[in-house]
């Protein structure tokens, strides 16, 4: 299963990482790719749990840019 991940500079200079396709999904990381790890196991946990807490993922969705502004 692939899901999209959105990485941007946390304001304490570190990653943070976010699975936008779950609610709540988000981790960070002192590194690329140490916040893609974190994400990747924080995206587990969420998922082993969903049933219970009654919550699916979308069927479908689309990523998409807009530019803002001029």
């Amino acid at each position: 299963m692939k899901l999209p991940v959105v990485l941007r500079p946390g304001e304490d200079g570190w990653i943070v990482a976010e699975c936008p396709v779950i609610p709540g999904c988000i981790s960070q990381g002192q590194s690329r790719a140490e916040a893609l790890a974190n994400i990747q196991e924080a995206i587990e946990l969420c998922l082993e749990t969903r049933d219970e807490e009654g919550w699916s993922l979308p069927q479908s969705y689309e990523m998409l840019e807009v530019q803002i502004g001029g």
